[in-house]
């Protein structure tokens, strides 16, 4: 018995329909989830993704089935049937992906709004004219802010997470081709960014040379430092570990090695750590009045130095 054209198309479309979510759910491209924003940035991917694979599958079929069914057979050198067009199924072929682009722009509007994005200030009154980095020779012309808010599913932020104040603060500076992270409640300044877990983190960014970005890849949140203005990034890290941190913006030929450490621990951890920091920083000006005491002259401190490089004192007084 003949199967119907329509019996093999409605079977085959349950097949790729299958297919397509069951990759789209389990593609494995995703690092891990690290942040309480990532389940919602996952969910869009897996989305677009399922998409994606019923498209492409669609499209490979029909491309080998029409290669298999209509290839030249021996000995036929006659042209192909002149086609004029079809035009229900042009409109559809049309309607179909206009669909599909509209669908995922609203879902994509969602969940930017829902991890802050026309909200970026998360209802707590941050000025937006403000010279909050504290590393010399910054220009702070004006503010650009682009604030994530935080939550605790993967669905929807609730207004108190929206417009609750930020547990930790972290201005950040970029420049060829490195990260300085400074937490201003202490001063202290590192090139390594050390986080408490569990805690609602605000980064304050902007960069001393060229536009440099902001990336890491497990929190799936991803902005610009751009010299003269402020950026603004807000997220919540929920796993411990190391990650890392890569500047996603073309900046120079280095650009390939601006990376650096994120560290997210616990509270006591992250407290042991900063409490390291602010001893070393007490510690390191004594030490370098210990290095060169006062009652030698500095061609005397510099001697072992300049002797190892080939340079003589008289070489010294002339650079003086």
């Amino acid at each position: 018995m003949k199967i119907p054209s329509a019996i093999w198309t409605l079977l085959i479309g349950i097949v790729l329909t299958l297919v397509s979510i069951w990759y789209g759910q389990n593609h494995g491209l995703l690092p891990t989830a690290a942040s309480d924003e990532a389940p919602l940035v996952d969910e869009l991917f897996n989305a677009m993704m399922t998409v994606s694979t019923g498209i492409f599958l669609i499209v490979e079929c029909v491309l080998i089935y029409s290669v298999i069914k209509y290839r030249r057979r021996a000995g036929d050198n006659e042209d192909g049937l002149p086609i004029e067009g079809n035009v229900p199924l042009e409109i559809l072929w049309t309607a179909i992906p206009a669909i599909i682009v509209l669908g995922i722009s609203i879902y994509s509007f969602d969940v930017y709004t829902n991890i802050g994005g026309f909200d970026p200030h998360g209802g707590h009154g941050s000025p937006m004219m403000e010279e909050s980095m504290t590393m010399p020779g910054t220009a702070m012309a004006a503010t650009l802010d682009h604030r994530s808010g935080n939550t605790a599913t993967p669905v929807q932020f609730s207004e108190q997470q929206k417009t609750s104040p930020p547990q930790l603060t972290v201005d950040v500076t970029g420049l060829q081709y490195a990260w300085l992270f400074t937490y201003p409640e202490t001063g202290v300044t590192t090139g390594e960014l050390h986080l408490p877990i569990g805690k609602t983190v605000e980064i304050n960014m902007t960069a001393n040379d060229v536009i440099h970005a902001f990336w890491i890849p497990e929190f799936r949140i991803k902005q610009d430092a751009i010299p003269g203005r402020q950026t603004n990034l807000r997220f919540t890290p929920r796993k411990a570990g190391d990650y890392e941190l890569i500047c996603a913006e073309l900046c120079g030929p280095y650009h390939g090695a601006m990376k650096t450490q994120v560290v997210v621990e616990t509270q006591e951890a992250f407290d042991q750590w900063m409490q390291e920091q602010l001893v070393a920083s007490k510690d390191t000006p004594n030490q370098a009045v210990a290095m060169n005491p006062l009652d030698i002259t500095s061609d005397e401190f510099l001697s072992p130095y300049t002797k190892e490089m080939g340079i003589n004192s008289e070489i010294l007084h002339q650079i003086k």
